[in-house]
């Protein structure tokens, strides 16, 4: 079945909604008492590894709650996939993916480079998603329609910007270090030597970046579904590309993955990432 363009405009006001239901959570947590745990403690994990520590907050289980609840009254037939409770009829028709902060180590050091991530998949294809950053007002949106940004000056349509060369580039990761294994610190590294500038820190913010069409790729490795299906709706209806380190589609596992607003660069970047592909 096709996802009709009535139902598509109402689910798209739906994301909406559970933005704000999010955000009515989060915001009074940020930059003050959020309950802050270690996930990783108790793990026996060497103190250099990503998930030595793996930080949870108030505001993560106490925002996912809050879109599952609204879920659950809506469309009480549709699935969820949350990073914080996990999977609820992963297999229905549509089966919204969650991560209520993206960035929970920016949150918790009191920088706005966090972002609520949801994600709408139909008969397992992604098909709406949307970046929010709640605290300077924003939430990206984006579907096979186009994308566009909410914000506090109004509703603007979003589009990547042209790049004829990673020379020419402005590209992204979270943490080279903590991220990437040996062979993927090293493909990142000649990617990055090629680009014209590299930031790093951003989360899926940089996403919505590429999307707007302010930056041109960002480059991850080890995501959940839940760190990437949000972006891909926003990043496609703007006119980007997200592919795994093969030039392929992402699968619904997460992984490795690249995001770029134009296909030259992209194409560029792939030569160095293939031969760390997995």
């Amino acid at each position: 079945m096709t996802l009709s363009a009535d139902r598509l405009t109402a689910l798209d006001a739906f994301i909406i909604d559970l933005n704000r239901a999010s955000a009515e959570v989060i915001l009074p947590l940020f930059r003050a008492d959020h309950g802050l745990e270690d996930k990783g403690a108790g793990k026996n994990l060497p103190r250099d590894t990503h998930a030595a520590f793996d930080p949870v907050t108030e505001a993560d289980r106490g925002a996912e709650a809050a879109i599952r609840r609204l879920i659950s009254e809506r469309f009480p037939e549709h699935g969820v996939i949350g990073e914080e409770y996990g999977e609820d009829r992963p297999d229905a028709e549509f089966v919204w993916v969650l991560d209520p902060i993206d960035g929970t180590r920016a949150f918790i050091s009191g920088l706005p480079l966090w972002t609520t991530l949801i994600g709408l998949r139909h008969q397992g294809r992604p098909v709406l998603g949307s970046i929010g950053q709640p605290y300077v007002g924003e939430v990206f949106v984006g579907h096979a329609g186009g994308s566009r940004l909410l914000s506090r000056g109004g509703e603007t349509p979003i589009r990547v910007r042209a790049c004829a060369n990673l020379n020419d580039a402005v590209i992204a990761t979270t943490d080279a270090d903590a991220c990437f294994d040996g062979a993927e610190r090293g493909a990142w590294l000649q990617v990055r030597a090629a680009s014209k500038l590299a930031r790093m820190g951003c989360d899926a913010y940089a996403y919505a970046m590429v999307a707007m069409g302010k930056m041109d790729m960002v480059i991850e490795a080890g995501l959940k579904s839940w760190d990437i299906e949000a972006a891909i709706p926003v990043v496609e209806g703007a006119g980007g590309l997200v592919t795994n380190w093969r030039g392929e589609p992402i699968g619904p596992n997460g992984g490795q993955m690249v995001i770029s607003g134009d296909r030259r660069p992209l194409d560029e970047a792939l030569v160095s990432l293939r031969r760390s592909a997995k």
